[in-house]
């Protein structure tokens, strides 16, 4: 078997079925998830001041950019306001897009995109903001129809391959750049909800292997080709939930196990 096929089973097993067996399958990963995911675009971002943002929700002695702290702890309110709706699997909606934009973005826009082109969060972009180097997002009024059409391509998805189907939803959900800033955060944040109604592992992107993520992004932009990202979102999955894991030693012994096989 696999090693993605072992996660998979292993997450599997948590028997998700409250808030409460949610809160213990993810203690560890919640964290690792919104450093990785922040950090993506936003190198102040320490990993230090998000533990203790999650775990206390507060960060002593801290002298640095105040968006970098507003951005983690926008990560923790957005966990918080999800996770209730992770459990009673929820299908994506636009209301759902917009709410977590509004919570990841909260107080992080910039004086151009607030003041002068009026963006906020939690709305569609008013402007042309475009992404990568082959400069990819559709028109201002071309976003939410487009959207619209993803979300209703992912609920009415009745296949088995969850992961390529995740896959599809990220690459068409940067590709369409819905949002004037923070498209990032929130597409990693929504790709791991649909894998996470669906049954499925969620996925840290790391910050290390940024490179490769959008080395992937930008196949998609010129072939429209998934493998690429679906790929490498599978060695994702197993990296991630052996750094999860390394971090519960003392807790959870059977991972420990499972990842000494040879």
């Amino acid at each position: 078997m696999e090693s993605y096929e072992k996660i998979r089973n292993m997450w599997l097993e948590n028997k998700i079925t409250s808030v409460e067996t949610l809160d213990n399958a993810l203690d560890n990963f919640k964290i690792l998830f919104a450093y990785n995911s922040g950090k993506i675009e936003n190198e102040e971002i320490e990993y230090h001041d998000t533990r203790e943002i999650f775990e206390s929700g507060k960060v002593l002695g801290y002298t640095g950019s105040t968006k970098a702290i507003f951005e983690q702890q926008n990560q923790k309110l957005c966990y918080d306001y999800l996770k209730e709706k992770i459990v009673t699997a929820e299908p994506l909606s636009i209301q759902l897009v917009l709410e977590v934009h509004s919570i990841l973005t909260s107080g992080t826009y910039d004086e151009r995109r607030f003041i002068v082109n009026d963006e906020r969060p939690g709305q569609f972009k008013k402007h042309d903001y475009v992404t990568g180097k082959h400069e990819i997002g559709l028109h201002p009024e071309e976003v939410e129809s487009a959207l619209s059409d993803l979300v209703s391509e992912m609920n009415d998805y009745t296949g088995t391959n969850i992961l390529k189907s995740a896959s599809y939803f990220h690459l068409r959900f940067e590709h369409i750049h819905p949002f004037a800033d923070g498209n990032g955060r929130v597409g990693r944040t929504l790709m791991n909800y649909y894998m996470m109604i669906h049954g499925e592992p969620p996925i840290i992107i790391f910050d290390e292997d940024k490179g490769k993520y959008y080395s992937a992004l930008e196949v998609y932009d010129t072939d429209e080709e998934i493998e690429p990202l679906y790929n490498f979102l599978k060695e994702q999955t197993v990296k991630t939930w052996i750094k999860t894991y390394e971090r519960t030693q003392g807790k959870v012994e059977q991972p420990r196990k499972l990842f000494n096989e040879h």
